[in-house]
């Protein structure tokens, strides 16, 4: 009975914090002013207002087709990329895989700076074009750009899914193809990837999902042309009106989680029925590599220039602009090169501290977001009460919330309850906001270390009489503390890269690198820009050096 009322007790927090910002979210959609104003009264007026503006309509178009776009390029490659690596002699595979996931962790408030720097109407890309071989061909600011980028950028999510389930599929329906006569690529798509369709369609749900919470990438690439998705429409509406209107923006809200909800939902049926048809399979020996011949190096090269593509044009762009205090057509490179756009970084109010705020949160505030997380993990663990189920779909909520409403949404919280008001304007609020955010991502993680401990070894410290607490913290824990301190080590990737999280939580004090870089590119100052976005870089880059040096999985 103790050990359910210790479930229940964690159930209650945790819907107490997921619930309590989607109530009011609700709430505020129907108010006809701020919640916290004496003027808020009852009204459908945002409603009317949001649904009969032309830019939403626009804005929510612009979101579908980007989501589709993004799943008719990112899955057939990415399962492709997953068929040549796990299944195929591809060379080089091992030192390939690593890189594979660059692209999952490098800001794409960075990627989208270094697409401008790189290949914008001045571009070093487009000026060396111009020069050498005539007008370019290309418009980084149109729509096809756009969806060619984060469709590209993406891949790694595909990858991720369709990989996993192809190292549990037996070979022998291969080799009897290969017997046959038949090509790789007729192997490919044929036999290999029909048999791991349940995967492959939880990507394509997740890259659909994913497209509708898109912020950064849209909003540098498609801003000038005056191009919204959703998250660009709600971040602008303020700017449009001149004054924070929370009633038009929860409805926006409320918008995109009436359609991210749902292809979580989706996504987490699918789940389950990969699940389901990896236990029915069984566990597969190890595969005969498909020999790819005179193609093996045609393969590579494909995947060497994707990865120059979303990797090596952004960042040597942004690393490029860094150094320079100008560029143009007609510029010399040793004329311009300076330091002087990493020395004004100083002088900036609110940039030092981003950086400091970023790694306060990422190191100490990752590790307190972990142990929230093997709080939550524990009470679920090895159990099938209504608890537990409850817990399932609770964490698939935040889930359905992008990052730039969930610190929209924390920042009201602590705007309408007294006692949390005075934290406003610290980093608890970001630390918050992070935590909610990446809890399912989290969680996921946990939940996996969990089960790498065997159940015999809890069962037997149970029959000498130790509880629940006990066992938790003197088996399972300590069995499960390299998965967790990987754990760690990811998040702490992923809270680095974070930007959109941020943006409502910026105020002096709360400052984190993420937030800063999208206030510097409204501002216009792009030479800072890329000076602090080559520092952001960096620090990821010394965060992956790390987690591969301790074997730490990036597709964890």
């Amino acid at each position: 009975m103790r050990k359910q009322g210790w479930r229940a007790l964690i159930a209650a927090l945790i819907a107490i914090i997921i619930l309590a910002p989607v109530a009011l979210v609700v709430w505020q959609s129907f108010l006809s002013a701020p919640f916290y104003s004496a003027r808020a009264r009852p009204s459908l007026a945002a409603y009317h207002f949001v649904l009969g503006d032309g830019d939403f309509w626009g804005a929510l178009a612009n979101s579908l087709l980007l989501s589709a776009s993004m799943v008719a390029i990112a899955v057939p490659l990415g399962s492709l990329l997953a068929f040549l690596i796990v299944r195929t002699d591809l060379p080089g595979r091992r030192w390939v895989e690593p890189a594979i996931f660059l692209p999952l962790f490098v800001s794409p408030m960075v990627l989208a700076f270094g697409y401008i720097v790189a290949a914008g109407p001045v571009g070093f890309i487009s000026t060396w074009w111009e020069a050498h071989v005539g007008p370019i061909g290309w418009n980084i600011y149109s729509f096809v750009a756009l969806a060619l980028v984060v469709g590209l950028t993406h891949i790694p999510h595909v990858y991720i899914y369709v990989s996993a389930a192809l190292r549990t599929v037996p070979s022998d329906l291969e080799e009897a193809a290969r017997v046959a006569g038949a090509r790789p690529l007729m192997v490919a798509t044929r036999v290999t990837l029909p048999l791991v369709w349940p995967s492959i369609a939880v990507s394509a749900v997740l890259i659909f999902f994913i497209g509708f919470e898109l912020f950064g990438l849209p909003y540098v690439l498609g801003d000038p042309e005056g191009r919204l998705v959703l998250a660009t429409y709600l971040y602008k509406l303020t700017s449009r009106l001149g004054t924070p209107s929370y009633q038009l923006m929860a409805v926006v809200v409320l918008a995109i989680m009436l359609f991210t909800l749902p292809l979580v939902l989706i996504q987490r049926r699918l789940l389950r029925s990969v699940e389901r048809h990896a236990t029915l399979r069984g566990k597969a020996a190890r595969p005969h590599l498909v020999p790819l011949g005179a193609w093996r190096w045609v393969a590579l090269g494909g995947i060497a220039l994707w990865l120059v593509l979303v990797v090596v044009v952004p960042l040597a762009g942004i690393t490029f602009r860094s150094f320079v205090s100008s560029w143009g057509a007609t510029v010399t490179v040793s004329d311009v090169l300076t330091l002087d756009n990493y020395r004004a970084l100083g002088a900036l109010r609110g940039v030092g501290n981003s950086i400091i705020n970023t790694l306060i949160i990422a190191i100490p505030g990752g590790l307190l977001s972990v142990s929230v997380y093997v709080l939550i993990g524990l009470a679920a663990h090895r159990s099938a009460s209504w608890t537990t189920r409850a817990l399932d779909y609770l964490v698939l909520l935040p889930r359905a919330m992008p990052g730039i409403v969930a610190g929209l949404v924390i920042f009201w919280i602590f705007l309408f309850v007294p006692v949390l008001k005075p934290f406003v304007a610290t980093l608890a609020t970001v630390w918050l906001a992070y935590t909610l955010v990446w809890m399912p991502f989290g969680l996921r993680l946990v939940a996996n270390s969990f089960g790498q401990v065997g159940r015999e070894l809890e069962e037997a410290a149970s029959v000498t009489g130790a509880g629940q607490a006990r066992v938790a913290r003197d088996v399972v824990i300590p069995l499960a503390r390299h998965g967790l301190a990987a754990a760690w080590l990811l998040t702490f990737l992923l809270f680095v890269r974070e930007y959109s999280t941020g943006i409502y939580l910026l105020a002096p004090g709360t400052e984190v690198m993420g937030a800063m870089l999208v206030n510097l590119w409204t501002s216009g100052n792009m030479a800072v820009v890329s000076a602090l976005s080559v520092i952001n870089t960096a620090v990821i880059a010394v965060g992956i050096a790390l987690a591969l040096r301790l074997g730490v999985r990036l597709d964890a």
